[in-house]
C-alpha cells in the first residue's frame, strides 16, 4: 500500500480526493492537513465522509508528512506550492500539486498572468505537466514532482491536441467557448456573485480580458503544433455544481472531411481509457460524465466556413483535478492509470 497525503483536505478537491482515493486498492489516506481546522475529525466538516476510516486533521509540518507519507496531494490555493512543495520534495515525498504553482515553464508568464513573482522557480523544470492522455509515459519514470493541469486546460488540450497534430489547422486564431459549474471557483469563495441568488437563472462570462488558464492551454497545445498557438478564450459560469463543456472552434487551412478528421481523433485516442469520441453527428453533455474520470469529445467541420468544431466535456473535479491527480498518482507509481478511477459516469 502507498501512503498518501492531502494538504488542503476540507476544499472540493481535497474532498474529492478522500472519497476517491478511499476505494482504490493500494492507497491509503495517511495524513489529511488543514491550516484552519486542524484537531478536528474531516467527518464533523464534510459529512459525505461519514463511515469513512481516516486520520485526524493536522497542521502543516513537512517533517511529520515525511514520516508518515511516500506521496503528498498540494490542494491549495495558488502560492502555496511553489512555497512548501520543495521542503517536501527535499525530504524524499513525491508531490502532485494540484494549484497553478508548476505548469507554467516560464517564470515571467506566470508572474504576468497570476501577478506575483515565482518562488521556486528553479523546480519549473523538472515538474512534469501531467496531462496524460498528452503526457509521455516515460516523462514520469523518474518524477518527483507532478504539475497537475487546470480544468479548463485539460479540456481544451484534449480537445484540440489532435486536430493540431494533424497540421490542418490555423494554430493562430483558435477560438475557444467554455462553461464551467460553480464547483469550479472553489469551496471557499464566499463573495456575492457567488450566492444562490446571484447564480440562480443566470448565466455569465467571466475573466474575459485574461483568463489565467490561457497561457496552460496554449502551453500545451504548442507541444503538438509547429507553428506558434494563440487561442482566445473565455469562459463562462453556469447554474450547476459540476460540469465543463469547452466548443473549440479553428479554421481549417485545407479542406478536411468530418470523416477523416474524426478517424484521426479515434486513432489518436484509442489507447486511451478515459476519452471517449463520439460517433460523427453526436455530442456530448456534461451530464453524461458527472462523477466520473472521462472526457468525451464530438466533433464536426463546417464546410460552409471550413472551421473544425470539436466539443468536449469533464466533470471538473474528477477528470478536471482530483480524478486526474490520482491518475497521475497511478502513472508516477507504475499502477495501472485506470486503478481505483470510475470510467462511468452517475445517472440520473
Amino acid at each position: 500500500m502507498h501512503r498518501v497525503g492531502i494538504v488542503g483536505a476540507t476544499g472540493y478537491t481535497g474532498s474529492e480526493l478522500i472519497r476517491l482515493l478511499s476505494g482504490h486498492p493500494q492507497a491509503r489516506i495517511t495524513a489529511l492537513v488543514s491550516r484552519s481546522e486542524a484537531g478536528k475529525p474531516i467527518q464533523t466538516l464534510l459529512s459525505h465522509l461519514n463511515g469513512l476510516s481516516l486520520p485526524t486533521l493536522s497542521a502543516f509540518d513537512p517533517d511529520v508528512l515525511a514520516a508518515q507519507c511516500d506521496l503528498v496531494f498540494l490542494a491549495g490555493e495558488t502560492g502555496f506550492a511553489m512555497e512548501h512543495a520543495p521542503a517536501l520534495l527535499e525530504r524524499g515525498l513525491k508531490v502532485i500539486d494540484l494549484s497553478a504553482d508548476f505548469r507554467l515553464k516560464d517564470p515571467a508568464q506566470f508572474a504576468d498572468w497570476y501577478g506575483k513573482a515565482h518562488t521556486a522557480a528553479a523546480w519549473l523544470a523538472e515538474a512534469v505537466y501531467g496531462l496524460p492522455e498528452l503526457t509521455p509515459t516515460d516523462a514520469y519514470k523518474n518524477a518527483r514532482l507532478i504539475a497537475n493541469p487546470g480544468c479548463y486546460p485539460t479540456a481544451a488540450g484534449l480537445a484540440l491536441a489532435p486536430l493540431l497534430q494533424m497540421g490542418v489547422a490555423d494554430p493562430d486564431g483558435i477560438i475557444i467557448d467554455a462553461k464551467s459549474g460553480v464547483s469550479g471557483a472553489g469551496r471557499s469563495r464566499v463573495s456575492v456573485e457567488y450566492l444562490f441568488t446571484e447564480l440562480d437563472e443566470n448565466f455569465k462570462a467571466y475573466g474575459v480580458e485574461k483568463h489565467r488558464h490561457t497561457p496552460e492551454i496554449e502551453q500545451t497545445l504548442q507541444a503538438f503544433s509547429e507553428r506558434p498557438v494563440r487561442v482566445r478564450f473565455t469562459p463562462h459560469l453556469v447554474p450547476m455544481t459540476r460540469g465543463i463543456l469547452c466548443t473549440a472552434y479553428a479554421r481549417l487551412r485545407e479542406p478536411i472531411a468530418a470523416e477523416t478528421l474524426h478517424a484521426h481523433y479515434a486513432a489518436f485516442y484509442r489507447d486511451q481509457p478515459f476519452v471517449v469520441v463520439r460517433p460523427l453527428g453526436e455530442y456530448p453533455a456534461t451530464r453524461e460524465v458527472y462523477g466520473s474520470n472521462r472526457c468525451d469529445i464530438g466533433l464536426t467541420v463546417d464546410t460552409r466556413t471550413q472551421t473544425a468544431v470539436v466539443i468536449s466535456v469533464i466533470d471538473n473535479l474528477v477528470k478536471g483535478a482530483a480524478g486526474q491527480a490520482i491518475q497521475n498518482m497511478n502513472l508516477l507509481l507504475g499502477l495501472p492509470q485506470t486503478l481505483g478511477l470510475p470510467i462511468a459516469g452517475i445517472s440520473p
